[in-house]
């Protein structure tokens, strides 16, 4: 459909809006409608949404002006435009993103579309990808709010800690006694809202910001994304607006953000900018309001939110349509577009009233309510009272004059006779994008008459919080004569002024930049961070592998021993242990002692492994069969790794790489151990409850249905682990096949059949010319197919002899291994391994053939098939109603077997077996065939090992 489909998408929150309408809340707060869907209760993470009066004010504002904004983009967007379509996706999914945040009742939930909302911000905003101002713009914004996110991340966990609960609802009811850890919880998330918002220290990032396109600007910095910082402050302020952290956090800041944002517009020469620095204006003016904690205060808060929303709204989809028509923005560019398109001037003129709070305007409503509740509220001393009202009245003052100078340097004339060459080339825009400009301008004026019927809407959210001995005042157009109608003389009369007076001397009061700049300051920042990080890498990461594991190593000794030494310790309580633990304690050691004096590479390897083995020895001697023999079996393959690698290398390092004895990595590695040792015999003094492990196997078999509770730990408990860690095995078997097959990892599997026809054209027409050409001897015996095509030299008739005995019994044990893992040790990941390690035997004894002759499969479709079972295994529970990789168990009865159970995480662990073989066969194809080919590469060999290897 082209652009014309952003119709169709506008249907989405438009339909949703009527849902709101239908289902807006009465004015009990404790009948407001909830949902909740178990999720991770444990964790306080059940998806918990509340449906009350604030939540569907911001719902009206998210979703109606959505969807007008998506109207607009039918026509802002030319039809060639690129990446259109997932432009208007990511509209979408930013308004659901919105709309969640505002109806949890979950702060944890409420904080993972906090986030969303940010990301998809990102992505909004960078939708010009080639411009760099776009991507700086883009990145500035992340950074800033994706730290203040970060800070309101502990907030919302310290404060959920000290309260019990991370229901809002239920903190709001309760609110907890003032301490503290309850004052930082407070300033970590009030730091989140401010930064979101574009409070001042963080209000640089929303001028930036404007590099996005103008659907974006009118959408995400005048309706949505802005006012998530001004909702979680409204939605706070009834228990903690009596802090004064809180004061000083939104009322002084701001109050400082509403007149520095207003003054910065009046230097600005681009329209967007300008309105970009009113709404930094804006919402300091709103926080304010919604943060003093008053009842009628922040009646005028909800009034201003409602009414900014659509004056911004509307004013930046002009700017959209100016820059459309004329191609500038520029105000020096622009002369006269009012005789032109009197209409948008028209509609301009309406929201700008808004913005300016001329009367008959919604957002004259708002302010006139904001300066009578402020100088009378009973939360700030009268004192105080007076200069915030003060503070609010300068700001409004300069609100009235930027509004003037964004509306003469849109449509003025400029003292010139004939439009200006950007508009006289102009072309007409279309009737259709006027429509949202005009329903949200129009929408000021409506909501203005109508201001008592929205007053009642308000009013519930109003009630919870203090009147200060002051009843609560219906929102209204006229309240008869006193001070805020003076005050709104002032801000017309001052205001013009101001906007006169700063357009003729505009050369003195604008010649220099400012002292302080944040975003000068934010550059600075990340270039000291930058050069911080170059030092810091230039210190510790020279290249050289002994000095980069010395400082992770000496890092992970003086830290946690620091720690250790400085906290609280339990008295040591030293078990003796068995006899046979210190014999292979000895042997180990003796063992990692060896290793560091030996040259010979290959001894080396054989002789750490001997730890490994030693390892897994400890294990069963403690009880646990499983990781002994899982422990065996990786130690096994790992050391036919090495080999298969050491045995490209010299046998030992040349002397000019030898290092010789060095104390320092003495001392590290002696250390190290020390510490672990230390480490843990403390931390087992320390435990004070029961340990886990005495419950782990009956909840192993009353909830996964297994008795062997390592595989139930792997499979069931912890499957989201195990799924995470099998899918880094792919990609390490990836990384390996990558550098070695270097430009093609996947084809067909060398077999024993290839070599033959290949070995068969090179002796011309499938005929042996010489009996000595075949390398296979008709009176020696074949154990092995594939041996037959290896150098008679390399071939073991003992170890072929064995192989072939030895391998079916392999293969049926892996299956068994596989298959009882369940209940006795094994499972998945051992089945596959003696798997692997039966395929090793079959490639030492009968070479690269002889490994396509045991498993003809290409690995990668062995590790991609893999991956699909498992995760197929955790989405189908969710199709079935149940948690992701929860089990069932299965009763089959079979004439001759009897009843055999079964469990649905049998195919999970199904998919870790394939991957564990997929895993060994890539390994063994990469560094043992394909090496092998290369190593023969070049030479007499009776076949092409070039083409065979692929």
């Amino acid at each position: 459909m082209g652009t014309k489909g952003f119709y169709i998408l506008a249907l989405a929150p438009a339909g949703a809006l009527v849902w709101v309408i239908a289902e807006w809340p009465d004015g009990n707060p404790a009948d407001a409608r909830t949902e909740t869907v178990a999720w991770v209760p444990s964790l306080h993470m059940d998806i918990v949404t509340r449906f009350d009066t604030l939540a569907a004010i911001m719902s009206v504002l998210i979703l109606g002006v959505g969807a007008l904004v998506l109207c607009y983009c039918a026509h802002y967007f030319d039809e060639a435009r690129p990446r259109v379509a997932v432009f208007g996706g990511e509209m979408i999914a930013f308004a659901a993103a919105m709309f969640g945040l505002v109806v949890s009742d979950n702060m944890l939930v409420l904080y993972v579309f906090w986030e969303l909302t940010t990301v998809l911000s990102f992505m909004l905003v960078g939708f010009y990808a080639v411009r760099t101002t776009s991507r700086r713009a883009a990145t500035q914004a992340l950074l800033v709010t994706t730290l203040g996110g970060l800070a309101m991340l502990v907030g919302i966990i310290v404060l959920g800690e000290r309260c019990g609960t991370y229901l809002l609802s239920e903190i709001l009811a309760n609110p907890p006694a003032a301490g503290t850890y309850i004052e930082i919880a407070i300033v970590l998330l009030l730091i989140g809202a401010l930064s979101k918002s574009a409070i001042v220290p963080f209000h640089f990032w929303l001028p930036g910001a404007m590099a996005a396109p103008t659907p974006v600007s009118a959408y995400l910095h005048a309706a949505a994304m802005v006012k998530a910082g001004i909702y979680l402050i409204a939605r706070l302020a009834p228990a903690f607006a009596t802090t004064l952290s809180w004061h000083v956090a939104v009322v002084v800041l701001g109050s400082i953000t509403m007149v520095l944002g207003g003054w910065r517009s009046l230097r600005e020469l681009d329209l967007k900018l300008v309105l970009a620095f009113g709404t930094v204006s804006q919402l300091g003016f709103m926080a304010v309001l919604v943060g003093i904690g008053d009842a009628n205060v922040a009646m005028a808060g909800l009034t201003m939110l409602v009414a900014h929303a659509m004056f911004k709204a509307s004013l930046f989809m002009v700017v959209g349509i100016i820059d459309h028509s004329t191609g500038t923005r520029d105000i020096r560019k622009l002369a006269r577009l009012g005789h032109r398109l009197p209409a948008l001037a028209l509609v301009a003129a309406i929201a700008g009233a808004s913005m300016a709070g001329i009367p008959f305007t919604f957002g004259f409503v708002g302010k006139e309510t904001a300066f009578g509740s402020v100088w009378a509220t009973g939360a700030f001393s009268s004192w105080q009272a007076e200069v915030v009202d003060i503070v609010l009245l300068v700001g409004s003052i300069i609100t009235f004059a930027y509004t003037c100078r964004f509306l003469w340097g849109a449509f003025g004339r400029k003292v010139r006779s004939t439009p200006s060459p950007a508009v006289a080339k102009m072309h007409p825009p279309s009737a259709m994008f006027f429509f949202s400009p005009v329903v949200l301008a129009i929408g000021g004026i409506v909501a203005a008459l109508a201001s008592p019927q929205i007053g009642n809407l308000f009013e519930p959210y109003a009630e919870t919080l203090p009147d200060y001995g002051h009843h609560l005042e219906h929102l209204a157009m006229w309240h008869g004569f006193g001070l805020p109608v003076v005050f709104s003389i002032i801000v017309i009369v001052a205001g013009a002024g101001v906007f006169l007076l700063a357009r003729r001397m505009r050369e003195q009061l604008f010649r220099y930049r400012p002292l302080l700049n944040a975003d000068r300051i934010y550059d600075s920042t990340l270039r000291t961070a930058d050069t911080l990080s170059l030092m810091l890498t230039r210190n510790t990461q020279r290249g050289s592998l002994p000095i980069t594991q010395g400082v992770i190593l000496t890092t992970s000794i003086l830290v946690p021993v620091a720690v250790l030494f400085w906290g609280g310790r339990n008295q040591l309580d030293l078990d003796g242990g068995s006899p046979s633990q210190y014999v292979i304690g000895g042997i180990m050691i003796a063992s990692a002692l060896v290793a560091t004096v030996l040259r010979n590479r290959l001894a080396g390897a054989l002789i750490v492994g001997v730890t490994g083995y030693g390892c897994g020895m400890l294990f069963a001697l403690y009880g646990a069969p499983d990781l002994a023999l899982t422990q065996f079996l990786v130690e096994t393959l790992t050391l036919v790794i090495f080999v298969l690698v050491l045995r490209k290398l010299p046998a030992e390092p040349e002397p000019r790489h030898s290092t010789g004895f060095k104390p320092l990595r003495a001392l590290i590695g002696v250390a190290f151990g020390i510490m672990l040792v230390t480490i843990g015999l403390f931390a087992a003094a320390a435990r004070s409850e029961t340990p886990l492990h005495i419950d782990i196997p009956a909840a192993a078999y009353e909830f996964g249905h297994g008795a062997n509770a390592v595989n139930v730990l792997l499979v069931d408990i912890r499957a989201w682990d195990t799924l995470g860690e099998v899918s880094v095995l792919i990609v390490a078997a990836t990384g390996v096949a990558s550098m070695v097959f270097r430009n093609r990892r996947f084809g067909a599997v060398p077999r024993v059949a290839d070599a033959a026809r290949l070995q068969d054209g090179m002796n011309g027409n499938g005929r042996d010319d010489d009996e000595d050409d075949d390398p296979i001897p008709p009176d020696r015996t074949t154990w092995l197919l594939g041996s037959g095509f290896r150098d008679p030299r390399h071939r073991s008739m003992v170890l072929e002899a064995t192989t072939r005995l030895i391998f079916p019994t392999m293969v049926v044990l892996s299956v068994y291994f596989f298959y009882a893992g369940h209940n006795a040790p094994g499972g998945g990941f051992a089945g596959g391994l003696t798997m692997g390690l039966a395929l090793v035997l079959r490639y030492l004894a009968g070479g690269r053939y002889e490994l396509g002759e045991a498993l003809p499969v290409e690995p990668g479709r062995i590790l991609g098939a893999g991956l699909a079972i498992s995760a197929t295994t955790a989405v189908v529970s969710l199709f079935l109603g149940a948690p992701a990789l929860s089990s069932a168990v299965f009763t089959v009865h079979l004439p001759v077997l009897g009843d055999i159970k079964f469990v649905t995480a049998l195919f999970f662990d199904l998919g870790i077996y394939l991957i564990v073989i997929g895993l060994v066969l890539d390994v063994l194809r990469s560094l043992g065939a394909r090496l092998d080919v290369e190593t023969t590469a070049g030479t007499n060999q009776p076949l092409n090992d070039q083409r065979v290897g692929r």
